[in-house]
């Protein structure tokens, strides 16, 4: 049923992708204001991390949402049992060069693979539409994150010192070259 409905769906995303457990899926309405959400919550509630936060993932899903390029970006939905579990963007920096935003694992799906998929998903796209290289900017504290990155290949770049959201953080530069 989720592949007639994706055949069906007049968004622009990919077919939706069976992946053991969870289905890999384009964006429906509501899926963007649950991305911001769940991120302000989550990030909140492991790191403590302020309002601040939920406003720079709000902007950074309206860029998308307002400037969306469907021949060079794309958004995936992670759901099990018709619920949202993960998410992760991909969207255009500069000219052969793309960039990862708010990839994201809710707790109850964590352990399955979700976020090295999504990551794989993403990276497969941005080679398929001629990206060159994928950056990204994540944190130090975020460990499984930085733990799927590395494993699909990217490599730290720089990192900065600051205090964001509440709280002293270390961001970090990744970059892959594709």
């Amino acid at each position: 049923m989720a592949m007639i409905e994706s055949l069906l769906d007049p968004h622009p995303a990919e077919l939706a992708k069976r992946c053991g457990n969870y289905l890999l899926r384009g964006p429906k309405p509501g899926d963007f204001g649950w991305i911001v959400k769940r991120h302000a919550e989550l990030y909140s509630e492991e790191y403590g991390w302020t309002e601040p936060f939920e406003g720079l993932c709000a902007q950074i899903v309206a860029d998308f949402v307002n400037k969306y390029d469907a021949k060079c970006e794309r958004c995936w939905i992670a759901e099990m049992d018709g619920e949202n579990v993960g998410s992760i963007m991909l969207v255009k920096d500069s000219e052969g060069v793309a960039r990862i935003r708010l990839l994201l694992v809710d707790p109850k799906a964590r352990g399955l693979g979700l976020g090295a998929r999504l990551t794989e998903e993403s990276i497969r796209f941005a080679r398929r539409v001629g990206y060159k290289k994928i950056t990204l900017w994540t944190h130090s504290v975020l460990t499984a994150a930085r733990h799927i990155y590395e494993q699909a290949g990217f490599k730290l770049m720089r990192t900065e010192r600051h205090k964001s959201w509440g709280r002293p953080v270390v961001s970090e530069y990744w970059d892959l070259e594709l």
